[in-house]
């Protein structure tokens, strides 16, 4: 069994992330908290309280976070994610409130209780995450580890350099990655690759409820699906990840982020000749899609039983 503590900004793709974690039952999520982001931190939040309830996960804490970035502007996905932040999908409201608190004290607190036991999973800009290191610098042992999606090592895609989560906080994702632990990092050169395509599609309506009101009005509310191509479900590949590594190939590298650049700000420039550095990234260079998608509808064939 695998302790996640999750940090996200539902989010369509956080949706389905969440999803997988629900129709996996080697993982045991510990919290899930909240980071504005794809929208504002008040949809993040009451999204990730309906999915708390939708997806059947119990009494797992829900904790919101940072409204915005460390020193930045505020920048949002709506547009990408639909204004409440779920797309087509329309769940009911959570009848459960947020926890009490902040989410970097949840953050600090959960690992500061379990050291080694929890895996920390970021699928949103790096905020809390990186107040969570400044506030506790001993979180970096306490984690079992820590996986992100966020960044790319070839491209961007909020602006040509930069991906959207990094992009959104470049200055807390620069603490994130110097905090002296290794940073799983699955960005877009392998989540692009992770696509609703129409074989996938027909293998997701059938499972009820969940296809019904959430995977596939989410999963085809931010682009046209073909036998080729469609939306890529960027965040589900972190928790892919966390279940089953050897999808992906993996490989060490020096990632520091760019904060000062006038058209590179939020870029994750990725070097993978060491120079006898040491290394503060495991990034991730390909995924094995087949077995990806296997991976996930096992996954939500499973959650779907449970849902009718």
């Amino acid at each position: 069994m695998t302790k996640l503590l999750i940090d996200c900004d539902p989010g369509i793709d956080d949706a389905l992330a969440l999803a997988l974690v629900a129709g996996s039952p080697s993982l045991e999520l510990a919290g899930v908290t909240t980071v504005g982001g794809n929208v504002d931190l008040a949809l993040t939040t009451a999204n990730a309280l309906a999915l708390r309830e939708f997806l059947h996960l119990g009494e797992v804490p829900v904790v919101p976070g940072s409204p915005g970035a460390l020193l930045r502007n505020v920048i949002r996905a709506d547009k990408v994610h639909g204004s409440s932040g779920l797309g087509n999908a329309v769940l009911p409201a959570a009848t459960r409130p947020a926890g009490d608190g902040h989410a970097v004290d949840f953050i600090v607190e959960t690992l500061r209780a379990a050291p080694g036991e929890i895996t920390l999973v970021a699928i949103g800009p790096l905020t809390n995450i990186a107040l969570a290191v400044r506030k506790e610098p001993r979180v970096v042992e306490w984690a079992r580890d820590f996986v992100i999606m966020g960044g790319s090592y070839t491209r961007g895609n909020t602006n040509p350099a930069a991906e959207f989560n990094i992009l959104a906080d470049p200055e807390a994702a620069a603490i994130v990655f110097d905090a002296g632990w290794t940073v799983t990092m699955l960005g877009l050169d392998v989540t692009l690759t992770a696509l609703v395509t129409t074989d996938v599609l027909d293998r997701l309506r059938p499972l009820g409820r969940l296809a019904e009101q959430l995977v596939v009005p989410a999963a085809t509310a931010y682009g046209m699906v073909t036998a080729d191509g469609g939306p890529a479900i960027h965040d589900a590949c972190a928790i892919a990840y966390v279940l089953d590594p050897s999808l992906f190939t993996c490989v060490p590298a020096v990632v520091q982020v760019e904060t000062a650049g006038r058209y590179t700000s939020g870029m994750t420039v990725t070097d993978f000749k060491l120079r006898d550095r040491r290394p503060n990234a495991l990034v991730a260079t390909s995924l094995d899609v087949k077995r990806f998608w296997d991976l996930v509808l096992d996954a939500y064939t499973r959650l779907a039983a449970g849902l009718g």
